[in-house]
């Protein structure tokens, strides 16, 4: 694998994000550290820190991805075109793939994306393979709730998954 490159949007509307890819695709999109005094509201449950061997993107690699970004949070792009790296073992690979098959301004439940992948018996291991999913919003695990229609585990907490739905409904712009 060749060296990761890094960015931080510290102004995303969901709060400060990191980025992190090579020229052939995005490997992570993390809800970053608020810094001292912003956006603490948003609760992030997880955090994502900086690799030690990422490299900052000074050569503008992942600009392409951040303009993505801008358009989806102002309610103007609804797939995202931007190539993607999937690290994780063959299942979490499995259920990050079909993620990206919800559609814009829909949800399922952990147990109809079990079913996706044909392994009904599977719902918690669903739910822990999303809640491992390295590139969030571009796959989109906010898209998943409870059976009974219930906002449950995000790793950018539920304020920002509730935001996130109601953009994709039309309910709101997030610019």
């Amino acid at each position: 694998m060749s060296a990761l490159f890094y960015t931080h949007i510290d102004d995303s509307p969901v709060g400060p994000l990191l980025l992190a890819g090579d020229s052939d695709a995005l490997h992570v999109l993390a809800f970053g550290i608020p810094p001292a005094g912003g956006r603490q509201e948003l609760h992030v449950t997880r955090p994502r820190e900086i690799d030690a061997d990422w490299i900052p993107d000074t050569k503008g690699v992942l600009k392409d991805v951040r303009r993505e970004l801008d358009q989806y949070f102002a309610g103007r792009l609804k797939k995202f075109s931007t190539a993607l790296a999937f690290n994780g073992t063959p299942f979490q690979n499995q259920v990050w793939k079909e993620l990206t098959r919800i559609p814009y301004g829909e949800t399922i439940s952990y147990l109809d994306l079990a079913h996706r992948i044909s392994n009904p018996k599977a719902v918690r291991a669903v739910g822990m393979a999303n809640g491992a999913n390295p590139i969030a919003i571009i796959v989109p695990c906010h898209r998943v709730i409870g059976s009974n229609g219930s906002l449950t585990g995000f790793g950018g907490g539920i304020p920002t998954k509730r935001a996130l739905l109601e953009l994709e409904k039309g309910q709101r712009t997030l610019l």
